[in-house]
């Protein structure tokens, strides 16, 4: 195949286009209309109406995100309104959701139409497209093409792959962040009574950092606020976060906190739209006289990794304040529930202003007046997402970000405390229950006990650590429970012949992508239910249950039925998978498939803070998970809070170098690309591009559109490279650079991984940007 524009120099793979109109026209005009708003509202109407769902989608769409017989949102994990919002969806979860409940299918016509030789040269965008899964298939290499199989022979398949292993530990087993926690459930107590805690999941991507270092500041992996805390706080500071596309339902609570006066400062190298203002769309009186809001009392815009060195800076103002000011530090606090302040103290005294200006890329007095803020507010909230969790240092990083919540005690009171921001729906739910490489000993031994197995103890593969050992053919068979692994991992030139190694891939999925055509020498593709599909079981309509952002848990059902009788649940397609591979198994696979509530009441055994499942989880809003450091239960070594002490890393690019940062586009949600535009940055149909800063477009000799070479540098030597992407100047700080993803996967080297989070790097990328045909 001949390399096109955006291609990788070492795998023509990665010429194929992504979304629907890749080569045609386009354009970036400046673009700072209100988020969400009257666009968002237009944005949706064209889905309906393009996926034919104008009568059954706004009713299916209306239910979303509310009990009583509703289901939750597939796309982001942010908390349902408490209030039972009428309205409480957003843009790009109803996208989400049509984009589930589309009209069209993919049948075993289609696959015996094409090869998966052809299938390869097509877009990412337009194997989606082909609409719903409807039958299992297995890959025929004689044909090159995927044939009708029955769930009996598939299932039989995969047995006897995983029976014949010389290991379990050669089967890895992948989970997006959809997935809910009774299939996490079962999923991971598969994986274990098979033997292996090889459990590579999308969190070794995105939020591996924020858990490793909330563990070891304040004994827990996950956020200690609820929806109550935004509604009450005094200042909120959003870190590396999109919200109006990550998380658009946050719009609303960002425009409450701005009408009764709250500060919001948003830290990101990008002024996004959720930044400025906004109109929230059920607030039907602003609506009707374009009435916006805004979102934001301060922007402070790091440089790329510049996060730590900002947040030091916070934490010197305030001890320099304390000398004038004694309320500055809470010292009762830190005396009452802290360790190693007096440390943590020398450190940032004995970081001058200037390194932690040269490292953040922001002068001394915006760094102060950040503090300022901080520092007068009664209480505070700091939330970050992935513009922090991808980088090198993001431990140190998020430590910082507690450290400077502790020295003001905003913590286990009201209106106050860290909150990371998950991302995909039910991604905190698979690790509350179970999806997890390294688990831990408490965890593992009340399961066993409720489940009469014996897991293996040994630390499993994460995601960055299973590529490697499928290329080594170590790991023989990968199975994947939703998701693109092939998009969504880093690194193609090594992900691809990692899957194309296995002897079996096994992919559930509701569409078809990259990774069934990225495949194992045996593979099979079998179709699920939707979150928006119902769910027949023993006694009825079943219920699956998903935890937010936020550790409520509650159910939800789906509201229409499938389009085509095939498609199985995902738990049921687990426990006949588990059936079929654990042939000796005493776990009731078969009554778990059909009864859910039989495995809410094992999971109420197995797993702290679930007992009495059941009935909890059908108390209105359900239930929330406790979190003990909310309490100032601080399950540490120490008993108490840690401060940490980590010295500042010298991020600061150099040789003419620039950190590159991948993201996604406003129109685009995870791998999946609706269209080629990014309304909120003016961008129309345009994938392959990258944002600059004037400046360094103008050290370069660039102009706006100018066509560049983006060549990457491992830490192994290595480089990998892009050409013929489009420059952009845009408000980023000098030596920042963003595009995205998965595009510039292909710049992010596996092996280039955080040594504190095992994350891979793909917010801080080293790179070379020169005009096309120029040499680096």
């Amino acid at each position: 195949m001949p390399e096109k524009p955006g291609s990788e120099s070492s795998s023509s793979e990665s010429a194929v286009g992504f979304g629907p109109n890749a080569g045609g026209k386009f354009s970036q005009e400046d673009s700072h209309h209100p988020a969400a708003g009257w666009g968002a509202a237009i944005s949706v109407g064209q889905v309906l109406l393009k996926q034919h769902e104008l009568i059954d989608g706004t009713r299916v769409v209306f239910k979303m995100n509310h009990e009583n017989g509703g289901y939750d949102c597939p796309g982001c994990a942010w908390p349902d309104d408490r209030h039972g919002l009428t309205m409480d969806i957003c843009e790009n979860g109803i996208k989400h959701a049509t984009w589930e409940l589309t009209k069209k299918k993919t049948t075993p016509d289609f696959f015996a139409a094409h090869t998966v030789s052809e299938l390869a040269t097509w877009s990412d965008f337009a194997l989606e497209d082909q609409g719903r899964l409807t039958d299992p298939m297995q890959y025929d290499a004689e044909s090159d093409k995927y044939v009708p199989v029955s769930w009996e022979d598939a299932f039989a398949l995969v047995g006897n792959h995983l029976r014949g292993l010389d290991d379990p530990n050669q089967a890895a087993f992948y989970t997006s962040g959809r997935l809910s926690n009774e299939a996490t459930f079962l999923y991971q107590l598969w994986a274990r009574e098979l033997g292996t805690n090889n459990l590579p999941d999308c969190s070794n991507m995105c939020h591996e950092a924020s858990g490793r270092a909330m563990q070891a500041a304040v004994g827990t992996g996950k956020g200690t606020c609820d929806l109550v805390d935004w509604q009450k706080t005094d200042c909120l500071i959003i870190m590396g976060v999109n919200a109006a596309s990550n998380a658009p339902r946050m719009l609303t609570s960002l425009a409450e906190a701005s009408r009764r006066g709250a500060s919001i400062i948003h830290v990101n190298p990008l002024v996004e739209a959720a930044a400025r203002r906004t109109i929230v769309p059920h607030d039907i009186l602003r609506m009707a006289t374009f009435q916006s809001t805004r979102t934001s009392t301060l922007n402070v815009q790091p440089r790329i990794a510049g996060d730590l060195a900002l947040m030091r800076g916070v934490a010197k103002h305030l001890f320099e304040c304390e000398k004038s000011d004694p309320k500055a530090i809470d010292r009762q606090f830190i005396e009452r529930h802290t360790a190693g302040f007096d440390a943590y103290r020398s450190v940032v005294e004995a970081t001058p202003w200037r390194e932690i200006e040269r490292q953040s890329g922001l002068p001394e007095p915006k760094i102060r007046e950040m503090a300022e803020v901080y520092r007068k507010s009664r209480s505070a909230i700091i939330g970050w997402c992935l513009g922090l969790t991808q980088q090198e240092h993001a431990c140190d990083t998020i430590r910082e970000i507690v450290n400077v919540l502790l020295m003001r005690g905003n913590i286990g009171r009201e209106g106050a405390g860290p909150c990371p921001i998950r991302g995909h729906s039910n991604v905190q739910g698979n690790r509350t229950c179970g999806i997890d490489h390294r688990p831990g000993e408490d965890w593992l031994a009340r399961m066993d006990q409720a489940c009469g197995i014996t897991s293996p103890r040994a630390p499993g593969l994460d995601t960055v650590r299973v590529i490697p050992a499928m290329i080594r053919g170590e790991v023989k068979v990968f199975v994947g429970m939703g998701g693109n692994f092939a998009r969504a991992a880093p690194d193609p030139a090594s992900t691809f012949p990692a899957l194309r190694n296995c002897d079996l891939t096994v992919h559930v999925s509701t569409k078809l992508n990259r990774s069934h055509i990225v495949h194992g020498r045996d593979a099979l593709i079998l179709p699920c239910l939707g979150r928006t599909e119902k769910d027949h079981g023993r006694n009825g309509l079943q219920g699956i249950t998903v935890e937010d952002s936020m550790s409520m848990v509650h159910l939800s059902f789906g509201m229409k039925e499938a389009r085509s009788p095939h498609p199985r649940s995902e738990v049921a397609i687990i426990a006949g998978l588990a059936t079929a591979s654990l042939p000796n198994s005493k776990t009731p696979w078969a009554d778990y498939a059909v009864e859910y509530d039989l495995i809410r009441d094992k999971m109420a055994e197995a797993i702290a803070g679930f007992e009495d499942f059941n009935r909890r989880v059908r108390q209105p809003l359900g239930f929330r998970l406790k979190q003990p450091a909310r309490e100032l239960v601080f399950l540490t070594d120490t008993g108490k809070a840690n401060f940490s002490t980590a010295p500042l890393a010298d991020v600061a690019p150099v040789g003419g170098r620039l950190l590159l940062g991948t993201m996604r586009s406003h129109d685009q949600w995870n791998t999946t690309i609706y269209s080629d535009d990014d309304r909120y940055r003016g961008v129309k149909n345009l994938r392959t591009l990258v944002f600059m800063n004037a400046e360094d477009m103008k050290e370069r000799g660039l102009a706006k559109f100018d066509l560049v070479d983006i060549t990457s540098f491992a830490k192994d030597g290595s480089t990998r490279q892009v050409r013929g992407y489009r420059a952009i100047p845009y408000d980023l700080p000098p030596g920042s650079s963003m595009g995205y993803m998965p595009e510039l996967n292909v710049l992010c080297p596996i092996g280039d991984s955080s040594p504190q989070s095992d994350q891979p790097l793909m917010k801080h990328v080293i790179v070379e940007i020169n005009r096309s045909g120029a040499k680096p």
